[in-house]
């Protein structure tokens, strides 16, 4: 995928709504010392060039019941992209379901010994339990899993660096 290109203006705008999104245009055009109309434009457009992705309110997983935090480490069966019986592939089966579990917010596919890395919030260790035994450990294309839990957030942002 091309990178897009930003100007000086257009960062300076990514940045302000990085740390608020819920400025108002009026409040962001003053901001960057433009006038509503084309400050207002050049959101759009960074918003229709998908450099915008989304706008979303950030939830304290501490305060909603979700304090244990745990990255696991997954290896899959099957590496070849061919299910057996014509069906969908093992990583395409595993990605599917992963988007179906309300514990992992965030999956990415790695390098290395492991094929994924998944972020999982969860309430205490039995929610976790659960989730490995109940859920994860059960889908059939899962060979190896490696857990590691979070003792402290020294930091955690949404926040991409603009340089």
């Amino acid at each position: 995928m091309p990178k897009i290109e930003l100007d000086k203006t257009d960062r300076k705008i990514l940045a302000i709504l990085q740390s608020d999104g819920r400025l108002t245009n009026q409040e962001v055009a003053e901001r960057v010392s433009l006038s509503p109309s084309p400050c207002l434009r050049r959101i759009k457009s960074l918003e229709d060039r998908g450099v915008i992705r989304q706008y979303v309110a950030l939830l304290d997983p501490d305060k909603i019941g979700l304090g244990l935090l745990a990255y696991v480490n997954v290896r899959l069966e099957k590496h070849n992209d061919v299910h057996p019986a014509g069906g969908r592939s093992p990583r395409a089966d595993f990605s599917a379901s992963v988007a179906n579990w309300p514990e992992v917010v965030a999956c990415y596919a790695m390098t290395g010994e492991m094929d994924y890395l998944l972020r999982v919030h969860v309430e205490d260790m039995e929610h976790f339990s659960h989730f490995m035994m109940e859920t994860l450990l059960r889908h059939p294309a899962v060979m190896d899993v490696k857990s590691s839990f979070a003792l402290q957030r020294i930091k955690d942002t949404t926040a991409l660096p603009l340089v």
